[in-house]
């Protein structure tokens, strides 16, 4: 039988999504990853291997994705970083957490891809990230606007504000 003819994939951007779709067993369904769609020997997907300051660092080794039509099984997430509220809402329908209009907040997620939301406090050192942050309901983010944060030149931005 002849190969098939089919419309071909259009790759997403570069950046965090949440599997729909595991690959194997290495590669959990929903579960946070950062996507390439280029890379040797094609695209594929990283796990993170642990957090810094609130957002996830990659694992060095990734996962080719078994075919261009798996990627379309990505759900797409927000950019891990900091953003303003610009709507008061609560974190949830228990409502144990409000976060008022104009709020500073640092998105991050959790290796499910829950969404987390960390409040940075000033301290007398400056500003300070907490260490744990509080699930929020996904809906909620469209609460919220990103904002621009200068960052290190000399340190990767796969998962940055630009």
């Amino acid at each position: 039988m002849g190969a098939m003819m089919g419309a071909m994939v259009e790759m997403p951007d570069c950046g965090i999504y949440r599997t729909t779709q595991a690959i194997g067993e290495e590669v959990p369904t929903g579960h946070l990853v950062f996507f390439h769609n280029h890379g040797d020997p094609g695209p594929g997907v990283y796990l993170p291997s642990g957090w810094a300051a609130n957002r996830a660092v990659w694992d060095d080794t990734g996962h080719t994705i078994p075919s261009d039509e798996w990627v379309e099984t990505l759900e797409p997430l927000l950019d891990e970083g900091f953003y303003r509220v610009v709507e008061t809402f609560t974190c949830c329908d228990q409502r144990c957490r409000v976060y008022e209009t104009d709020l500073f907040v640092q998105l991050g997620y959790d290796a499910e891809a829950r969404a987390l939301l960390f409040v940075p406090e000033w301290t007398d050192a400056g500003l300070a990230l907490p260490e744990l942050g509080l699930a929020v309901e996904e809906d909620r983010l469209a609460l919220l606007a990103p904002l621009r944060v200068a960052e290190d030149d000399d340190e990767p931005v796969s998962n940055a504000i630009h």
